[in-house]
């Protein structure tokens, strides 16, 4: 901090009027887990997304710059954990990966629930903080 400039009390007009001038971004780290550990989060909803859109959990783990046995480990954990398969081969060995019904499931609830608490969050933000707050999604 300039020791030549003295900030202004918390609550008086200048505070208020140089906080006003910040446009904040909300970032939220939310997961569940169990005693196993995190099972789900952003990240994976990231790679359920890729696998959906490539076709290929190798393309997918690549595109988030992880390796395949991460990617792989990490959607077995949480399989193991909820009892129940995310992703099938879709056809052949060389065919890729598609996501089950229960894997949408998963990633759309999971999705759906982080956009109610970002939303929340960022209502909470503005009734507290003199300024505007974005989610993370917006430019």
């Amino acid at each position: 901090m300039n020791k030549n400039i003295d900030p202004p009390e918390l609550g008086s007009t200048a505070a208020l009027v140089q906080m006003d001038t910040h446009n904040p971004t909300i970032r939220l780290h939310l997961w569940l887990e169990g005693g196993e550990g995190v099972f789900f989060g952003y990240g994976r909803l990231l790679l359920l997304d890729k696998i959906e859109t490539c076709g290929s959990l190798k393309k997918a783990s690549e595109e988030l710059g992880m390796s395949y046995r991460a990617a792989w480990g990490k959607i077995k954990q949480t399989e193991q954990v909820l009892g129940f398969q995310l992703m099938e081969r879709a056809g052949s060995r060389r065919s890729g990966y598609r996501l089950t019904e229960a894997g949408r499931l998963v990633r759309d609830k999971y999705l759906e629930w982080f956009n109610k608490v970002e939303q929340d969050a960022r209502s909470r933000a503005e009734e507290i903080f003199p300024w505007k707050s974005k989610s993370f999604g917006e430019s």
